[in-house]
């Protein structure tokens, strides 16, 4: 099965890092404003985007400042199903940031655009963690 993968670095403590995926404001800093849910393994977490789409998404694991793991339980169908994952780790004097979105049934036209938009925010998470703001989408 297809999967997204991106890795980079970000400078910047773990701990800023790790809040920033594990946090409903963190998540609403850099991936979308509208982000609601509960943040604890168990919980669900929505991310809307207007009109356009939607995605709930399972917190299936998580340990602290190493790892982060979602699983989609309803959004679009390519979506649905799907293991969305975090994983950091000093490198350098920086962490290193793995992402994955795995499972995707075919490498299709959304496919491609959900790759560049993954990089699109992976980038505004970078921007948060260094800078103070992202450039998240506003719901």
């Amino acid at each position: 099965m297809p999967s997204i993968d991106h890795m980079y670095h970000i400078d910047a403590p773990v701990e800023t890092i790790y809040k920033a995926i594990t946090t409903i404001k963190g998540l609403q800093s850099w991936w979308t404003t509208g982000t609601i849910g509960e943040a604890e393994v168990g919980g669900k977490i929505t991310f809307p985007f207007s009109g356009e789409a939607m995605c709930v998404m399972n917190v299936h694991s998580k340990e602290n400042n190493k790892s982060l793991t979602w699983k989609c339980v309803e959004g679009p169908d390519d979506w649905i199903g799907t293991e969305l994952s975090f994983e950091l780790a000093p490198v350098s004097g920086k962490i290193r940031v793995r992402f994955t979105h795995a499972g995707w049934k075919e490498q299709n036209d959304f496919f491609a655009n959900c790759n560049f938009s993954w990089g699109k925010y992976l980038q505004s998470l970078r921007l948060l963690c260094e800078t103070g703001e992202g450039a998240p989408f506003r719901d």
